[in-house]
């Protein structure tokens, strides 16, 4: 395990060989003293793929700064340099393993293909990918998984009918996201929005 701070942080982050998952935490914060042992079992269990680093949010004030994170426990997997996933507060040691699994796995090249494609199609037709890399990352995610399970990238936030004709109109990008756009700002799942900035 690596202890991480404002003068060693891009370093380490930077030229590690592994992806490395980093524990941002406190003193006195329960949930982070409930995570380590987890992440500490499962660094061991993927000593082959992953580094561990810590880091004290208080003694690292220019990270946090930079990186946004405002609340411990903030687990947060980083690849060449890069974050390429995270998430806040408690979870079960089986919960990440699934997690840490997902990121690691070719889905994240699926999903990063995928975000691609989506942003070029949205700038070729004058709007914009949701700028909160989260948000788009379960959305594809879940469009991802409809196409494993149902045959094609239904949104995930309208049902599916009876009539075939119907649902291909919601297969993404669907038939309804230009007017939404225009009407709303955003597609109905919130994977598109339109440019605030011309």
């Amino acid at each position: 395990m690596i202890l991480l701070t404002d003068e060693n942080f891009e370093k380490e982050i930077k030229e590690s060989e592994k992806p490395v998952l980093v524990d941002f935490w406190m003193q006195g914060c329960a949930p982070c003293s409930l995570i380590s042992p987890a992440l500490e079992n499962l660094a061991e269990e993927f000593k082959n793929e992953i580094l561990l680093a810590k880091v004290d949010l208080n003694s690292a004030p220019s990270v946090v700064q930079k990186y946004g994170i405002n609340a411990a426990p903030t687990i947060v997997l980083f690849k060449d340099g890069q974050p390429i996933g995270g998430f806040v507060g408690f979870m079960p040691e089986e919960n990440i393993r699934v997690w840490l699994k997902d990121n690691l796995s070719e889905n994240k090249e699926k999903i990063d293909s995928l975000a691609k494609e989506y942003e070029e199609y949205a700038k070729k037709n004058g709007f914009s990918l949701n700028p909160d890399k989260r948000v788009t990352e379960a959305i594809i995610k879940s469009l991802l998984e409809k196409e494993k399970n149902l045959g094609a990238r239904y949104c995930p936030c309208r049902r599916l009918t009876e009539n075939e004709q119907d649902n291909k109109k919601i297969i993404c990008p669907c038939v309804y996201h230009l007017e939404e756009l225009a009407r709303d700002g955003k597609c109905l799942c919130g994977l598109f929005v339109k440019d605030i900035i011309k």
